[in-house]
């Protein structure tokens, strides 16, 4: 089987001959990440983004946090800098990009709901904004929903195999805010995104870190596939594995916070066994991963390898199943 096929049957749960992964050089990957250049969704270390949003970087990260929110007050969003993703410069460097691709899956880059929101208002103000201002943040979601609908469009063209945005929603312990709310606010949202993408024939993935246990029914109810998740001690492995197993596909690396920071090398092949066994199935719904900030996040090169190699070995052993 080729790559992409390997990892189409993990997602469909069609019995692949091995567990598809992601992995540093020199590993090797099954994928092939593709975005818009520049992305109207590039978060800069420091400076203003394309929307207005001023960043200032935070230390070790290669990230920065927003300092100045250009939406203060909802009539300011009339006059927010909205940026055209159909701009004809984004989409240079996607010609002939599954040619270039061979036989990987290609995974394309669209652009976050949540965290562009409160990039844009500020966490707390939108927090408050669920309350009191719904009919505004709606209409700021309405946008971002229309820009990533459009975004798949033209990826379809491509032959972009899956559709992948990012949006954090949990705390160590918790959902950012209720779930309640979550399901009237941000589900139809999501919902819409998923559908399109599934018409343009493209499998769907979110990334989202911190607890989001209370979200995942209902994520996989409105159609997500796959979810991109670094951290499951806060969760639990064995929680993870028993609600969830074999009803969504994890790509996820050793828990980036917790054992693969702190622990020792044969805690962490141990635990690449753990996730295999817990979140993966025989015919598929478990795709090993790295972290790609390893600095930020405090892995060393010898945590890493043991990781990889694992994941490798676990990965020919699926083979024999």
């Amino acid at each position: 089987m080729t790559s992409r096929e390997i990892v189409r049957r993990t997602i469909r749960f069609e019995c692949p001959e091995r567990i598809p992964y992601d992995l540093p050089e020199p590993y090797g990957s099954d994928f092939v990440f593709v975005g818009l250049e520049p992305s109207p969704d590039a978060r800069p270390p420091n400076g203003p983004d394309e929307w207005g949003a001023v960043w200032k970087n935070i230390g070790s990260s290669s990230l920065g946090e927003v300092q100045e929110f250009p939406i203060k007050q909802w009539s300011d969003l009339d006059r927010l800098r909205i940026p055209d993703v159909n701009a004809p410069h984004r989409w240079e460097n996607l010609r002939g990009v599954r040619e270039r691709a061979g036989d990987k899956f290609i995974l394309g880059f669209g652009l976050s709901i949540y965290e562009r929101v409160h990039f844009l208002r500020g966490l707390e103000n939108t927090w408050a904004d669920i309350y009191e201002n719904p009919d505004g943040l709606r209409r700021l979601i309405d946008i971002l929903v229309g820009m990533n609908l459009e975004v798949i469009r033209r990826y379809a063209d491509l032959g972009i195999d899956g559709y992948f945005f990012g949006d954090d929603w949990g705390l160590q312990d918790r959902l950012m805010i209720s779930p309640e709310k979550w399901r009237e606010i941000w589900k139809p949202a999501y919902a819409v995104v998923f559908e399109a993408a599934h018409r343009a024939g493209m499998f769907t993935l979110l990334h989202s870190c911190g607890y989001i246990v209370d979200i995942l029914d209902d994520l996989i109810e409105i159609g997500l596939d796959v979810i991109h998740m670094d951290q499951q001690e806060n969760m639990g492995l064995e929680l993870l594995g028993s609600r969830f197993r074999g009803r969504i596909t994890f790509f996820s690396p050793v828990d980036i916070q917790n054992t693969m920071a702190r622990g020792n090398l044969d805690e962490i092949r141990a635990y690449c066994r753990r996730m295999a066994a817990c979140l993966g199935t025989p015919r598929g719904g478990f795709i090993a991963r790295w972290y790609s900030d390893p600095v930020a996040a405090g892995h060393t090169r010898e945590a890493i390898d043991a990781m990889s190699r694992e994941f490798l070995e676990i990965s020919k052993e699926f083979k024999r199943v």
